[in-house]
C-alpha cells in the first residue's frame, strides 16, 4: 500500500507540521510539505493532507493544492487540521475534494493549536487507526 502524508503549515510554530510528522511517523513514512512537493509524484491509496486556517480561511497555497489533486492519483483522502477554534478547513477540503470525485475519510484529526505536545502521540495512534 503506498501512503503519503502532505501538509501546509506557514506559522513559526509549525503546529501543523508537527501533527504531520507524528502522524507519518506512526505509519512509518515521512510527511512533506506541499511547499517542498506542490503535486504528488507517485499514485497514492492513501493522503493524509492538512493544513490550518488562517485569518479563519484556507491557507491559498493549500486550496491550490487540493483543486489540482487529480482524481486518478489517490484513492481516499484522510485529513487533519490545527488551529484555535475553527474546523473550517477540514470541511472546505472535504467539500471540494468529494466534489472532484476523491473519497474522503469521514474521520479526521484535530488539534487544538494551544495543544500540540499534548496531541503528538494521539495523532501518531489516528494515522495507524486510518491504516486498518
Amino acid at each position: 500500500m503506498n501512503i503519503a502524508v502532505r501538509y501546509c503549515s506557514k506559522t513559526k510554530f509549525g503546529n501543523t507540521r508537527r501533527i504531520a510528522e507524528a502522524i507519518a511517523d506512526g505509519i512509518g513514512v515521512k510527511a512533506v510539505s506541499i511547499a517542498d512537493e506542490p503535486r504528488l509524484q507517485d499514485k497514492v491509496d492513501i493522503l493524509f493532507l492538512g493544513g490550518a486556517p488562517y485569518a479563519n480561511i484556507m491557507a491559498p497555497e493549500l486550496k491550490e493544492y487540493a483543486e489540482e489533486l487529480d482524481p486518478k492519483m489517490v484513492s481516499k483522502v484522510v485529513l487533519f487540521t490545527t488551529s484555535n477554534w475553527s474546523r473550517r478547513t477540514v470541511l472546505a477540503l472535504k467539500k471540494m475534494l468529494k466534489g472532484k470525485g476523491i473519497t474522503v475519510c469521514e474521520d479526521y484529526f484535530y488539534a487544538h493549536m494551544l495543544n500540540i505536545d499534548g496531541k503528538l502521540e494521539a495523532a501518531k495512534e489516528f494515522g495507524k487507526k486510518m491504516m486498518e
